[in-house]
């Protein structure tokens, strides 16, 4: 009985040690989200915005290209609009990385918009364009939708 215990508690040392962490969600020196929302039918400033966060700053595009994947030209915001939206990162949902797919939905099809999504870690650059029409996508965005829009009207008050 002791040596079940013994070999159990050895497993679960192996098993814990063996769990990869580099699959956690978080930004460091190498590694950034960038984030915005899209409209085609819409007219001004805010119809097509796109955000850059890293671990200390936050920066906004220039090109407000429809399709959210560049080039860019980023600019630093201030550190006020930083602090503002520096968390959302710990909103991402770790069901994004896992999926094979890169477009949920179909954004901006009916003019309800779409999210752009690009998470960069170590160069490798994953990137999503997401319907805001929350019946159209999986259950686990829905609140991740809620709070990149959030950020995004934040930013822009």
């Amino acid at each position: 009985m002791k040596a079940i215990k013994v070999l159990i508690l050895i497993l679960a040392v192996v098993f814990i040690q063996s769990c990869d962490k580099n699959d956690e969600i978080e930004l460091s020196d190498n590694e950034y989200l960038i984030f915005g929302h899209f409209y085609g039918e819409c007219l001004g400033e805010d119809c097509i915005v796109t955000y850059k966060l890293t671990d200390k700053k936050l920066f906004e595009d220039n090109n407000d290209n429809y399709s959210g994947t560049g080039p860019f030209d980023f600019n630093e915001l201030g550190i006020d609009k930083f602090s503002q939206v520096k968390d959302l990162i710990d909103y991402f949902p770790k069901e994004l990385l896992n999926s094979n797919e890169t477009t949920f939905g179909c954004p901006d099809c009916a003019d309800q918009g779409g999210i752009f999504i690009q998470y960069v870690k170590n160069g490798d650059v994953n990137s999503w364009r997401i319907d805001q029409s929350k019946n159209d996508v999986p259950d686990y965005l829905h609140s991740f939708i809620d709070k990149v829009n959030e950020k995004i009207e934040l930013i822009n008050n």
